[in-house]
Formats: structure tokens, sequence, C-alpha cells
């Protein structure tokens, strides 16, 4: 991948039970931290438009042409809207990536589908599709799944886009963006 790919990290805000929807912030940025511009949408609680939210978040922008790889906090948004990062890669056909601070415990996962969803297993098999790993950052590690790339190339670039800590920046500021639009300022960790 050029060294100015720029890349956009998406996150959800926080929500609460009953809420239909939640805030979506994207964040592009030109790595390892020079911030491009910010996007802002949303999609269903528990819902199943996460790519599709993703995708118009990307196409509807004035960056669209600009956008190298998408970078997504974890496998879900908005709760339980599973991220199908092959389908969402094949799509926009740009990388996608998955990146979480901690590892993803796929027995939880499975047992509050279950009780939650009567779609879980379609839900738990497109979580289940991307292979994790763990890359070493320079303070910890992350947990990544990609789509559209090679391992080699993406667990480069997110070391390439993490400045300070574990989260790639891309990342990191688009939880910061999508807190502050909902408590009114940036609060947490990513």
């Amino acid at each position: 991948m050029k060294d100015q790919a720029r890349v956009l990290g998406i996150d959800d805000g926080p929500f609460v039970k009953g809420q239909a929807r939640a805030p979506l912030a994207g964040v592009l940025v030109c790595p390892p931290g020079y911030v491009e511009g910010i996007l802002v949408s949303s999609c269903q609680v528990d819902g199943e438009d996460a790519n599709e939210a993703i995708v118009e978040m990307v196409r509807d922008s004035r960056f669209s042409e600009q956008v190298r790889m998408v970078m997504v906090d974890g496998a879900a948004l908005g709760g339980f809207n599973v991220v199908d990062i092959q389908g969402l890669s094949a799509e926009l056909g740009i990388p996608v990536l998955t990146v979480s601070r901690d590892e993803p415990d796929m027995r939880s996962i499975s047992s509050a589908l279950r009780a939650h969803f009567s779609d879980w297993e379609r839900r738990l098999e497109v979580i289940s599709r991307s292979a994790i790993r763990t890359v070493e950052v320079p303070d910890g590690r992350v947990f990544v799944a990609s789509a559209g790339i090679g391992e080699k190339e993406a667990d480069a670039m997110v070391r390439r886009c993490t400045v300070r800590g574990c989260l790639p920046e891309p990342i990191r500021l688009a939880h910061l963006v999508a807190t502050a639009l909902v408590r009114g300022e940036s609060k947490g960790r990513a």
C-alpha cells in the first residue's frame, strides 16, 4: 500500500437499550496520523445494515476517491450489527480490516447471539468467516481480521497507523468523535 494511502477508521458511539440507531464516526487519516476529514452516519442497533451504512458513508463522501482502506473497531457496530468484511471489501473494492484491543471471546459471542437473535447462526458465521490474528504493535498487541489484502501488508498498515498506545490512529480518533457526538465530549478508551 502506498505511503500516502488514506485509511478510514470507523467506530460507533455509545447507545442505550431500546435506542433504534447508533451513531457512527469515520475519520480519514493519512498515516500515521494526519486527519484529512471526518464523516458521520448511523446504523441500526442490533440491525443488519452495518455494511450498507459504511458503503454509504464512503460513497456519499467527497473523500470517496481518497479512501484506500477501511479499519473498523471490532466485528460489529451498534451492538451486534455485524460487519461482513469480505462483502464490504468486494463492494468498495478496497481492503477492510477489523481491529480489536481485546481478543474476541467467541464462546461468549456465540452465547449472546443465541440468546438474542433468531438469525444467530448467520451472524456468527459472518463473524467467524475471517481468521483473527494477533498483531504486535509498539505498545502491546491488537487482534486483526482482514479482507481484500494480504495479512503481511494489512499488519504493516496497522503498525504504520499506530502512533501511541495499541490502536491505529484512524480507529482511536473515530472512537473519540463518536463518543463526543453522543456525550458532548470525548470520553473513555477506544
